[in-house]
């Protein structure tokens, strides 16, 4: 055997032992959809927090919602309701805070203000924030997109 042929064959060993991995990697029950979410339920709810914990910090914050980042208040007109929206500011990318004293979303980058529905109050935005259907299932807070 000469050195070409040798390394001919290590190169197809190198490939061969690769090949498991590569399959392993791809395959469906490693990918992640927004549908096939462990923790979302039948009707497209997923748990967010509690209203404990909303009670406590006034907001809650969850960047590794299955749905994408989800700020959750309770909705200033109806307390025993909550909103939720994507806190992803619409104008920058910047990641919205609630100021509870103004009842608004707020940008800390360009000052956008949006409502608690998440509607446009103030630009540079012009697009507003991404909402989530909530809801309250006894002490857990339930979201799912709209």
């Amino acid at each position: 055997m000469d050195r070409r042929e040798f390394l001919g064959w290590v190169g197809v060993g190198a490939i061969a032992s690769s090949l498991p991995v590569a399959i392993a990697a791809c395959s469906r029950q490693n990918a992640k959809t927004d549908s096939s979410s462990d923790s979302a339920r039948a009707d497209g709810f997923a748990p967010v927090g509690t209203i404990t914990d909303l009670d406590r910090q006034g907001q809650i914050l969850n960047k590794e919602f299955d749905r994408g980042s989800i700020l959750v208040i309770r909705n200033p007109s109806d307390p025993k309701n909550v909103n939720a929206v994507n806190p992803t500011c619409t104008h920058a990318g910047c990641t919205v805070s609630w100021d509870s004293d103004q009842k608004l979303f707020a940008c800390p980058c360009h000052g956008s203000q949006f409502a608690p529905d998440g509607k446009v109050v103030q630009g540079p935005a012009e697009e507003p924030l991404t909402a989530y259907e909530a809801k309250l299932e006894g002490n857990i807070i339930l979201a799912k997109k709209m």
